[in-house]
């Protein structure tokens, strides 16, 4: 089956032409905008546009609509099937399949759009809402590629617009906590850090299916794709399973990493790391015979960086984030009978003095023995969000409605650009591990496995194995540009 070119093709010029436009700044101009810096609807309510409303885009956008400050006006996906519960939610929102066509004929409506598609569309669907002026609440991971999370991030400020990325454990009380008995200097220097999860629970480390399926009469399978090269459907792919194919997806670290990654990077006030190695978990598809499969992220990984000495640490940090159910060894200082994160997920940070620890989006946050976390009081130090990760919502509709640098958000782009940049450098080490030369006679070799990647944050780009850099920007399929 041939991709249909022609599909969609009118609105995509006619869109690409009136965005190009509008990042000039001589086409549509945004109300708030209009109305000046803090100027809110006359409604007091911010107007969303949902792009992706299905899954956890449906309750991204319940929550926008449960703030009470926000008018959920128009939705957006390209499967009638997973849009079906929001649009019963919001009958009187005007529904839409291609986010392009809903930006030029509605942008004039529009004060903010939520991006909560699969993660290779996030990039090209934020920034073109940015470049419109609109506010933008991006889902976890913020992006595909380092290059994407790069663009975004300095996008965010050149457009001045009030950005979110969906890890809601960000507004938790849990890692301000953390930050406190850190800085109180309850567990010494930090050397150390593990981050661990017991994701995928999709299936990775897989062939690519070889006989396509027939397309479902309620999805458009050419918007799907987007960014991503043409492949014909397949089963399985869609809704969520997407996850384990780097085509769309980018694994455990994407999906679970910003919400355990995000506790030591916040806590250390960790950058962008210098450098990165990794191990894989095998697939044997026969004696001594290990599967080859690049179009699937592995079953399990343990990657390791090394970030620099920041402000609050006296040295070199050793981040280690293991996934598939792999888990660093037990604390000593943890009862035998005592769960370890919070099971599946957690955090350890070790230090000179001390260690603490947490589950995911930093809930349950624990001095270890455990016995200290009661008996040790610190002041309150940073600003907590009002409902916490529920509140995650509310504080990025009420910061929107205020204006751009009015008020705080738990994880700006400024913040959530750079964290995604570094679980991204953590999927370069595991997609350079299945980079294969053909030799003569038939041999093959991997000169990407068991060595360590040296990064150039500046430039984006391993310096030490080029082949490892076809990964940090892709190449998007005609018709898609950021």
């Amino acid at each position: 089956m041939k991709e249909n070119k022609d599909s969609h093709s009118g609105h995509r010029r006619d869109f690409i032409k009136k965005a190009s436009i509008a990042s000039l700044g001589i086409s549509i101009v945004p109300r708030h905008v209009l109305g000046g810096v803090g100027f809110t609807a006359p409604s007091d309510k911010l107007v969303v546009a949902g792009i992706g409303v299905g899954g956890k885009g449906e309750s991204d956008i319940k929550s926008f609509a449960d703030s009470g400050k926000a008018e959920i006006a128009f939705l957006c996906d390209v499967d009638d099937r997973r849009a079906a519960n929001s649009r019963a939610r919001f009958p009187g929102a005007k529904y839409y399949k291609d986010y392009r066509e809903m930006l030029e004929k509605e942008g004039d409506k529009i004060d903010a759009v939520s991006v909560s598609s699969p993660d290779h569309n996030h990039a090209v669907q934020a920034m073109a809402a940015m470049k419109m002026g609109k506010h933008v609440y991006v889902q976890k991971p913020l992006t595909h590629d380092i290059y994407e999370a790069r663009q975004l991030t300095e996008g965010a400020e050149k457009y001045k617009v009030v950005t979110q990325m969906g890890n809601q454990g960000a507004s938790n009380n849990g890692t301000r906590l953390m930050s406190e008995w850190f800085d109180a200097g309850l567990i010494g220097d930090v050397t150390e850090v593990y981050c661990w999860t017991d994701r995928p629970v999709w299936p990775q480390g897989i062939p690519w299916p070889q006989t396509p399926d027939t397309v479902p009469s309620e999805l458009d399978w050419d918007l799907w794709l987007g960014t991503a090269p043409y492949k014909d459907y397949v089963g399985g792919l869609v809704p969520f399973n997407w996850r384990g194919w780097w085509d769309y997806g980018t694994g455990a670290l994407g999906d679970m990493g910003c919400h355990l990654v995000e506790v030591p990077v916040r806590v250390l006030n960790l950058k962008y790391p210098k450098d990165v190695q990794c191990s894989v978990g095998s697939v044997y598809v026969d004696e001594f015979k290990r599967g080859y499969f690049p179009d699937s992220c592995p079953p399990s990984s343990h990657v390791t960086m090394t970030f620099p000495k920041t402000d609050k640490t006296n040295g070199d940090i050793k981040l280690h984030w293991m996934d598939g159910g792999i888990q660093p060894a037990r604390p000593e200082e943890l009862g035998p009978n005592e769960v370890f994160g919070d099971g599946g997920n957690g955090v350890l940070i070790i230090g000179t003095k001390g260690k603490m620890m947490c589950g995911t989006y930093s809930e349950n946050p624990r001095l270890l023995p455990t016995s200290k976390t009661d008996q040790v009081k610190v002041s309150e130090k940073y600003e907590r969000v009002p409902g916490e990760s529920n509140g995650h919502y509310a504080q990025w509709v009420e910061a929107a409605l205020a204006g751009y640098g009015k008020k705080e958000v738990s994880s700006p782009f400024s913040v959530a650009g750079p964290l995604t940049e570094t679980l991204l450098i953590a999927n370069l080490a595991i997609r350079g591990f299945d980079v294969r030369k053909e030799l003569e006679g038939g041999r093959v070799e991997y000169p990407g496995r068991y060595i360590e990647m040296l990064w150039d944050a500046e430039k984006m780009r391993v310096t030490n194995f080029e082949e490892a850099n076809q990964f940090v920007k892709r190449n998007y399929r005609e018709g898609w540009k950021l």
